[in-house]
């Protein structure tokens, strides 16, 4: 990505990966709503920390840290939909995964005044 790590950018970008290729299980097992619903929520987590790289004042960069928060949590329901569901494939690393992100952006979020 950058020249310099950014621990959240890395780790929402790579999950974003893993959700394509989670996406691509799903698709296979016919599961499309699901896929779909996945594959935009957890692509937009990394996609809004991203644009936060570059926002216009700090109040700006929290807003875009909480829409990244509140699409990890709407792609931590569909994964625990996965869980539950009859017949869904699951992956338990990628609800850790997006967990330690919520939690991260909820240490972030709070630490920006």
């Amino acid at each position: 990505m950058g020249d310099r790590p950014n621990l959240i950018v890395d780790l929402t970008f790579n999950f974003s990966l893993k959700i394509i290729s989670f996406t691509e299980i799903l698709e296979s097992k016919k599961k499309f709503n699901m896929a779909n619903q996945l594959f935009k929520s957890g692509t937009s987590i990394g996609a809004n920390v991203s644009e936060a790289q570059g926002a216009e004042s700090k109040n700006d960069f929290k807003h875009k840290c909480k829409i990244a928060y509140k699409e990890a949590e709407e792609t931590e329901y569909w994964l625990k939909l996965c869980k539950h569901a009859e017949s869904y494939p699951f992956e338990e690393a990628m609800l850790s995964d997006v967990q330690s992100i919520m939690r991260i952006l909820g240490k972030i979020i709070s630490s920006t005044k």
